[in-house]
């Protein structure tokens, strides 16, 4: 039967790691490399699992984050920070050098999604932006449409990809990350191409929320083939909500 998503789950594991590399991919995202034996066994199923990662080697503070690559035959895994605030852990990835120490717990679990659809809508804000990578590079030839609100176009990425990719950028200052009307506006105006297809969307909570409602309310999408996450909300630190699919 197509369209069937499985739900896994994974060893829980803490993991003492080194920082292999650091780099700065656009001005507001950090590229951090991260290497050790611990590595060893780490399984990622899907593109928007989330492991912990801890601001420093004892440090308590934690915040989720995605697994943006992973190569088993070298042991590294590579995480992207977006500065979008100035948590702890978002502090320990802007100053982090090659060989401090760091430390992930995870993932849980991954909800693997086929890619037997048509086509896929994927959605989001700068947070959102390794899950959505890592799909658009992970998905087989299909289309695919993202629809992705940044500061400007100096945040823009690009993604290698066999699949028929089309990007959608909607600018607008990391101030109103909680506003979506701009993204709103992106999304009225996309036309679902023919056939079944899942729509994807990770944002501040409030944007998320007004996201899905326009995409089950006014689109008919089936909500079995919807899945919305609110990765953060706007003035509460370490907050996330899940809507029902």
């Amino acid at each position: 039967m197509k369209h069937q998503i499985e739900r896994v789950r994974h060893e829980l594991r803490m993991r003492d790691l080194v920082v292999g590399r650091s780099e700065r991919i656009t001005p507001n995202m950090v590229r951090l490399t991260l290497v050790g034996e611990a590595l060893a066994g780490f399984t990622s199923a899907a593109p928007d699992d989330h492991i912990k990662v801890f601001a420093g080697e004892h440090s308590e503070e934690r915040r989720d984050y995605t697994p943006r690559r992973f190569d088993p035959d070298t042991n590294e895994l590579v995480v992207d920070f977006a500065m979008h605030d100035a948590g702890p852990v978002t502090q320990w990835a802007r100053n982090a050098k090659v060989g401090d120490r760091a430390r992930i717990g995870g993932p849980r679990g991954s909800v693997i999604i086929p890619d037997d659809f048509d086509w896929w809508l994927l959605i989001g804000d700068e947070t959102a932006l390794p899950a959505i990578g890592r799909r658009i590079e992970e998905t087989s030839a299909c289309n695919v449409t993202s629809i992705v609100a940044v500061a400007g176009p100096e945040e823009e990425q690009t993604f290698a990809t066999t699949a028929a990719h089309q990007a959608r950028w909607v600018h607008r200052p990391a101030s109103q990350a909680n506003d979506p009307t701009p993204v709103l506006a992106a999304l009225k105006a996309f036309v679902p191409p023919t056939g079944d297809g899942f729509i994807w969307i990770a944002a501040e909570a409030n944007v998320t929320r007004a996201l899905r409602q326009h995409a089950l309310a006014e689109m008919n999408h089936p909500a079995e083939w919807t899945k919305a996450s609110g990765y953060w909300l706007k003035g509460r630190a370490d907050t996330a909500e899940k809507f029902d699919r």
